[in-house]
């Protein structure tokens, strides 16, 4: 979260942009963060002329392109790719796993009709294996959707987030960043409150210190 405030993403588009993929890679591999999404997707995209990988690229062919095709190929790119990380050798099977899981969310919530057999091809499963993580997919996300299994496809219903729901993801992040601005405003604005401190501090000593000599 604080790599996704301004500040910071400011200086990873002009200094870094290649600690992107280890962003990406931390929002995919921990589900509890794809609300963090929405804003990965647009620095992405206004750094995608600067930097480039199969781990970027995914991202951008599944949401802004809706290539799933492409995303599919980039994600066996990104496998080869993530092995050759040394900080991100450990996270393989994790992210291939939570990256099917957001290839197959975006690609059922778009389309009405979908067929099983050419959903476990886009994410490189065995036509048996997808039908059951498709299933699960289903019931972990809490889709509106139908199975057939003899026709080997998932009717999906048509559903609308609530008005609030929408108003909730999007000032999700605003109570933490509206904390962080304040904290920086403060800083800026009283760079000496310290040294004020220590001078109301000592004021009273020496005026302790003037009255036990009078006394004397």
């Amino acid at each position: 979260e604080t790599f996704m405030l301004p500040h910071y993403v400011s200086t990873i588009q002009n200094a870094c942009p290649w600690i992107l993929r280890y962003l990406v890679a931390a929002v995919i591999t921990n589900r509890r963060k794809r609300n963090m999404m929405q804003d990965l997707v647009k620095t992405i995209q206004q750094v995608s002329y600067m930097y480039q990988d199969p781990v970027t690229e995914f991202v951008e062919a599944l949401y802004v392109d809706f290539d799933f095709d492409r995303a599919a190929a980039k994600l066996e790119e990104c496998e080869s790719v993530l092995e050759n990380d040394f900080f991100l050798t450990h996270a393989v099977d994790d992210f291939v796993e939570n990256a099917r899981f957001f290839l197959a969310e975006v690609y059922c919530r778009i389309h009405k009709r979908i067929d099983m057999k050419a959903l476990t091809t886009r994410l490189n499963m065995k036509p048996e294996d997808g039908e059951k993580w498709i299933v699960k997919l289903i019931r972990e996300s809490r889709m509106d959707a139908k199975v057939d299994f003899k026709e080997g496809t998932v009717i999906m219903n048509s559903s609308y987030n609530p008005v609030y729901q929408q108003v909730i993801e999007r000032t999700r992040n605003l109570v933490f960043r509206t904390q962080v601005m304040n904290s920086s405003i403060d800083k800026n604005s009283n760079p000496n409150k310290k040294d004020d401190a220590k001078q109301k501090g000592k004021q009273p000593r020496a005026a302790k210190r003037q009255e036990t000599a009078v006394a004397a």
